[in-house]
């Protein structure tokens, strides 16, 4: 079914067109008509699945729709986890409300900025709140910004935030909220503690689980390469060489590490930056764009880019060291084949994570032939696990008996 079943205005369908975006995805089909029905959603789907748009396109239809004269008020709130991905949230308000005559007035808070410029955006007039969650406390401690107004909360990534400390922070801004709203929460996975927080947010809700999806698009080439880790770097240095991707994405597992082999890629005469959380915002927005206009043909990253970076034209991705996580592995796995382009995503294993990639492809359900290249087998054997001596049963000194000799102990002394 085309988006003309959700009778969106002129604007939004020349938006659509424009960026060409034919038919709803999964995710929209099902959570678009719910949200125009003023349904309170939680909805779980991967990366990759159109989310941000599942929420944005009626609310700005909604927004439309709704549009009254005077000093816009804070109307439609987005917590997300990470500046980039606020960013990203930000830029698809202004992507799909292109056309609209009369713009929606957004404003964007994210760490790294001045906050000062940030609050006087907003008392200038703002419909649009997109905000993490951390620097939304900051403004709100200085008692600068009314939220009594706001028509939809939005969480998007839920489950990151919650692994960031949202979980203290939500009863403050909860505070801050009228009782009555819409909320929807999208993310890719809801862990028991994230589901225990959502009767705090709603009491009445749709659940929308679109998992069954393909997880990993048919675009995307999955290989993975076997090799020593002291030999890693050679063997990325030759892909490079060898396939003469544009944009490559490497996946580093610390910001140390990805800052050491850029430079070491730039001493080989790679255009090559790493991007990581310690860098300043203005550092990150930078670094982002020069890589966008292919300025940077490869960036070596932490995790910080598997969310909310969406650059259409990356070619390859490179988990130089293995995600901790099977969905961290979908999400970074995610950052190619975009806009329906083809991508490839390549994994380095060695005997030493060679079981937890087995674990990955078994939760992530991927069927991947394992292949070597000459010059960079993996030699050596897996060492065996060493397992610890077992306790003798009796023998161990029991909670009690420890108390009673610590207590003899005190009475001699």
């Amino acid at each position: 079914m085309p988006f003309t079943q959700f009778n969106f205005n002129k604007d939004i369908n020349d938006a659509l067109e424009k960026n060409n975006y034919l038919k709803p995805t999964l995710i929209q089909e099902k959570v678009i008509p719910l949200i125009l029905q003023k349904k309170d959603i939680k909805a779980k789907a991967q990366t990759g699945s159109g989310k941000s748009a599942a929420f944005v396109l009626p609310i700005l239809k909604t927004l439309s729709d709704d549009y009254k004269k005077g000093k816009p008020k804070i109307k439609v709130l987005v917590l997300v986890p990470t500046r980039e991905l606020a960013l990203q949230v930000s830029q698809s308000f202004k992507t799909f409300s292109e056309f609209y005559t009369k713009k929606p007035e957004l404003v964007t808070f994210i760490g790294g900025l001045s906050l000062a410029d940030q609050l006087h955006e907003v008392q200038k007039g703002c419909e649009i709140l997109v905000s993490t969650a951390g620097r939304l406390l900051d403004i709100l401690s200085k008692k600068q910004i009314n939220l009594s107004f706001v028509e939809f909360l939005v969480l998007d990534e839920a489950d990151k935030m919650l692994d960031m400390g949202f979980e203290k922070e939500l009863d403050l801004i909860l505070n801050e909220l009228p009782k009555k709203r819409q909320n929807l929460m999208f993310s890719a996975s809801y862990s028991n503690k994230m589901l225990a927080l959502i009767p705090k947010i709603t009491q009445e809700y749709i659940s929308i689980d679109v998992n069954d999806e393909i997880l990993i698009p048919t675009t995307i080439t999955q290989r993975v390469i076997e090799v020593n880790e002291n030999k890693r770097s050679s063997l990325l240095k030759h892909l490079l060489k060898t396939n003469k991707w544009d944009l490559v994405l490497v996946f580093i597992k610390s910001r140390r590490a990805a800052d050491n082999i850029a430079f070491k890629f730039r001493e080989l005469g790679f255009e090559a930056e790493s991007f990581h959380g310690d860098l300043e915002q203005e550092e990150r927005i930078f670094t982002l764009e020069e890589f966008k206009a292919k300025k940077i043909r490869i960036l070596f990253a932490t995790d910080i880019a598997a969310r909310g970076l969406h650059i259409d034209d990356i070619e390859c991705i490179v988990n130089y060291d293995l995600p901790r996580a099977s969905a961290d592995y979908i999400h970074r796995v995610g950052r190619t084949a975009r806009a329906s382009k083809k991508g490839e995503a390549i994994s380095f294993i060695d005997y030493e994570n060679m079981e937890h990639f087995e674990l990955i492809k078994k939760r992530c359900k991927l069927e991947i032939i394992h292949e070597s290249i000459e010059g960079f087998e993996l030699i050596g054997v897996k060492k065996e696990k060493v397992k610890g001596q077992e306790a003798i049963k009796g023998k161990r000194k029991s909670k009690k008996d420890k108390l009673r000799e610590a207590a003899l102990k005190a009475k001699k002394d």
